[in-house]
């Protein structure tokens, strides 16, 4: 499908994908003891978590200048502070701690997000590879792992501080592994000699259909767990598995758009994928049972693999050599207010209308994607 070389140039990128997979797939799977243990609802849990995002976009605001200070370790500590981040959850047992400790992992995944982003941008343009669907799978696969194996744990009798702790130190593994001699992210700061070139409107659209595409995703993934376990009467093992569903479909999906990128028209591709994954999330919404949400998180998965990659490849072909990095970070800026505030508005509309409803929100909102789409088109220069 890919030469090994490509794996192995991409590696770091990967580990760090694969790292907040782990981790954010641990979340979703472990989410029902979490709730259970702090004794809320959907409602109230969704508020609880609702600081996430803005620890997130604050930590994503400083994240080209802790790139640029730092270098070559920057992607490796902001993994490990991830790691570290994601074991206080589990801890956090009293209800007041709960939102300072997800605002701790926020913060980290958001740090990371544009970092590795970045980094890959930076080996697709020294390499003339493609990579952001090879490394976005790595993410899928290891939100995968990271749910079944929480699902595990939780079928043993662990509890959330011992299921978040032991995933915690599987996020410190990779933080090794993203270690590379030159790993410098070069042109995330804009130039103070007036020479930077102006971004546009290239990375606000991209952004936006990044948005949706997390938006939709992850508040699919967060929420999952707990449709199959309350709404459908799901066991722990059952409710882990529809997380993990949906990001293995969406980690084979993305290693097949690997193989694909440039050979199929990217617009086809995301108005393709957000038909199919309202269809999807749809299916979700009316399950009766545990494996028809199974279905249901299969059609999503496939749909909604290729709209995040595709836009961020879009971001990085049209926009000029030498402000790509920054056109990625404002990008991913933009498009990860979907990937936090995502969970916590369908925790809000599913304390007030449903779990089932919440899906059929996810289902209307990709559908923004046939307005964005053509606004994308027209930026080509």
């Amino acid at each position: 499908m890919f030469p090994l070389s490509t794996v192995v140039h991409a590696r770091p990128a990967i580990a760090a994908f694969a790292a907040m997979g782990v981790l954010w797939g641990t979340f979703a799977a472990v989410l029902p003891d979490l709730k259970a243990m702090l004794d809320v609802d959907e409602r109230q849990l969704g508020l609880l978590i609702f600081c996430t995002p803005i620890a997130a976009i604050s930590a994503m605001l400083v994240a080209p200048a802790f790139g640029a200070a730092l270098g070559r370790i920057a992607l490796p500590l902001s993994v490990a502070m991830m790691g570290l981040a994601f074991m206080l959850p589990g801890q956090a047992s009293v209800i007041w701690m709960f939102p300072l400790a997800m605002a701790f992992a926020g913060a980290a995944t958001g740090l990371t997000d544009v970092l590795m982003n970045a980094r890959v941008a930076a080996m697709e343009t020294s390499r003339g590879l493609h990579l952001m669907n090879l490394t976005h799978a790595a993410y899928s696969f290891g939100y995968a792992g990271g749910a079944v194996l929480t699902g595990v744990l939780r079928g043993a009798g662990w509890g959330p501080g011992w299921v978040m702790a032991t995933m915690g130190g599987i996020g410190l593994l990779c933080a090794l592994a993203t270690l590379e001699p030159d790993g410098r992210i070069d042109g995330l700061r804009k130039p103070k000699d007036g020479s930077a070139v102006p971004l546009g409107l290239v990375p606000v659209i991209g952004g936006g259909i990044v948005l949706i595409a997390f938006m939709t995703e992850n508040a699919s993934e967060n929420w999952s767990a707990l449709h199959i376990e309350k709404t459908l009467g799901g066991s722990p093992e059952e409710g882990a598995l529809g997380p993990a569903m949906l990001a293995l479909t969406m980690g084979f999906a993305r290693l097949g758009g690997q193989a694909l990128a440039g050979r199929i028209d990217p617009f086809t591709l995301l108005r393709g994928g957000a038909v199919i994954a309202a269809i999807g999330a749809l299916i979700v919404a009316q399950a009766g049972s545990p494996l028809v949400a199974y279905v249901g998180f299969f059609i999503t998965g496939i749909g909604a693999s290729v709209l995040a990659p595709t836009a961020f490849s879009l971001v990085g072909q049209y926009s000029a050599p030498e402000a790509r990095a920054r056109a990625i970070a404002r990008a991913t800026l933009l498009g990860y207010f979907g990937y936090f505030v995502g969970p916590p508005l369908l925790g809000l509309i599913a304390g007030t209308f449903g779990l089932r409803m919440a899906f059929v929100f996810a289902a209307c909102l990709v559908g923004m994607v046939f307005v964005l789409a053509p606004l994308m088109a027209r930026q080509r220069a």
